[in-house]
């Protein structure tokens, strides 16, 4: 049996060495409804994925809405503390959360979709 998959978005919606961030709706372990932040990082043709969780106090990335990478644009950067992540590895390399990592979320791409794999998705019946 396949794991599904559940498209996010066009690969071609996020520009290369950029992020972008994503509420989704997933059922838990417990069956339960529960919201879930999502960081997605494209790299040429590579994404990554991480909860949108800073491990230092659990607050998102983008304390600024929309604003994920450090000024150099080559780290994920924890608007709140300053904490800064290795985008291939979600590894913090420096601030109060050093040798912690973010959580990964597997992506893949699928014909030119950004697809989330090992998460159930509420689905939009309206769609």
């Amino acid at each position: 049996m396949s794991e599904e998959a559940y498209v996010i978005c066009a690969l071609s919606d996020i520009p290369s060495q950029k992020a972008r961030g994503f509420h989704l709706g997933i059922v838990n372990e417990k069956g339960e409804p529960e919201s879930f932040p999502l960081v997605v990082v494209r790299w040429g043709k590579n994404v990554f994925g991480y909860r949108n969780k800073c491990p230092h106090h659990g607050v998102h990335l983008d304390w600024e809405s929309g604003s994920f990478l450090d000024d150099s644009g080559q780290r994920l950067l924890c608007g709140k503390h300053g904490s800064l992540f290795e985008i291939g590895t979600g590894r913090c390399s420096s601030g109060p959360c050093k040798g912690e990592h973010l959580e990964k979320v597997r992506l893949e791409v699928i014909d030119g979709d950004i697809c989330v794999l090992g998460l159930t998705l509420i689905e939009d019946e309206n769609a």
